[in-house]
């Protein structure tokens, strides 16, 4: 049992077995300066900031055999699977420097290569903001008996916090990584924050890269890494 120390002086326990972290959306539409997705010079930076961070919890995740499940918001080139909101939105499929913005096959949409999924990790593609929408990843976590998930990623206000609400709903204990998670504004984390805590922490833990790697560094335990393989 591995015991993770959060905000609120509460603790996150999970058997390694049962328990997967979700890399939501580092994509270079988001991260890089010349992603389709970036609204400013600023935002790009704030989001560009935490990868570092996030490459230390995916490491200390890794080798505490830990599943690692990678996502990516990404759309078919011809728009078949875009709902009519996201149109009116205009931002799928907009020409940039990296290509049609967050459409598969294109530069814009691949991971950042500091992110990468590794061989046997499996990456979601998602036509929404949840990683459980229009996706199989429920299966895939249920057939593997995980019951824990911790989530990190950007950006923080949307597919993260849309992702962790709806695994809340489906019964999974979750664990959000506050410093590996950004938005494009600190009022947007904040708030974020803030609904997780509501109503007696109701959206589950908030914990920070530095206790949950080392959490994860003295557990002791020499398990065998879990991978959910990517059919696609």
């Amino acid at each position: 049992m591995i015991s993770v120390p959060c905000d609120d002086g509460r603790d996150f326990r999970f058997e390694p077995e049962c328990c997967a972290l979700i890399s939501i959306d580092f994509q270079r539409d988001f991260i890089d300066a010349e992603g389709g997705c970036n609204l400013n010079q600023e935002g790009s930076a704030r989001l560009a900031a935490i990868v570092p961070v996030a490459q230390s919890v995916l490491a200390a995740a890794r080798e505490a055999g830990l599943t690692v499940l990678h996502t990516r918001e990404s759309y078919a080139p011809d728009l078949s699977d875009v709902n009519g909101l996201k149109r009116e939105k205009d931002y799928v499929g907009r020409d940039g420097p990296l290509g049609r913005c967050l459409i598969r096959g294109e530069p814009g949409c691949d991971l950042v290569p500091d992110m990468k999924a590794l061989p046997g990790e499996r990456v979601v593609d998602k036509p929404g903001f949840s990683a459980f929408c229009r996706t199989d990843l429920d299966k895939v976590l249920q057939d593997a008996g995980i019951t824990h998930l911790i989530m990190m990623g950007v950006t923080y206000q949307c597919c993260v916090h849309s992702t962790l609400r709806d695994a809340v709903d489906r019964g999974y204990y979750c664990l959000t990584i506050d410093d590996a998670c950004a938005a494009p504004t600190p009022e947007l984390e904040e708030a974020v924050r803030q609904i997780i805590r509501s109503e007696g922490n109701l959206f589950g833990w908030i914990s920070h890269s530095a206790p949950f790697c080392a959490a994860l560094g003295a557990s002791g335990r020499s398990v065998t890494t879990a991978t959910v393989t990517d059919e696609a």
